[in-house]
């Protein structure tokens, strides 16, 4: 099995760990009534850990759609290689790295993280967008 399929496995796992990061929290503010409701009342703010944890998902979220077609792709197009594989491991060690120093409030390092992850995602792309 290409070794981009398990990165993207991996990834999955990663995507359930921000969910339940996120939703820890939150329920933690709000209390397990809310998390078993429908959730239609006007609430509070998120505090800031709940805040943080939320966006991280986001932006997880919001990039995860480019990295499953690149690392899909370039197993369907055979054009798998060791820069594929690398940009894959490096797109997702940022983004396990991300969460948490997201999750911290460090500034600038959540940014350089998230431009490390990006690198690892043009490593894999590339192979696609090569005529």
């Amino acid at each position: 099995m290409p070794v981009e399929l398990t990165i993207l496995a991996w990834a999955m796992l990663l995507l359930l760990v921000h969910i339940f990061a996120a939703a820890h929290v939150k329920t933690k503010q709000y209390g397990a009534q809310w998390n078993m409701g429908a959730r239609d009342e006007s609430l509070p703010p998120l505090n800031p850990l709940a805040g943080r944890l939320a966006r991280a998902q986001a932006n997880f979220q919001e990039t995860l759609p480019i990295a499953i077609v690149a690392l899909i792709g370039v197993v369907l197009a055979d054009r798998t290689s060791d820069l594929t594989a690398w940009g894959g491991f490096i797109w997702l060690g940022a983004r396990v790295a991300y969460l948490p120093i997201y999750g911290l409030g460090i500034p600038v390092v959540r940014t350089i993280m998230f431009m490390v992850s990006l690198i690892g995602i043009g490593m894999v792309l590339w192979p696609l967008l090569s005529f």
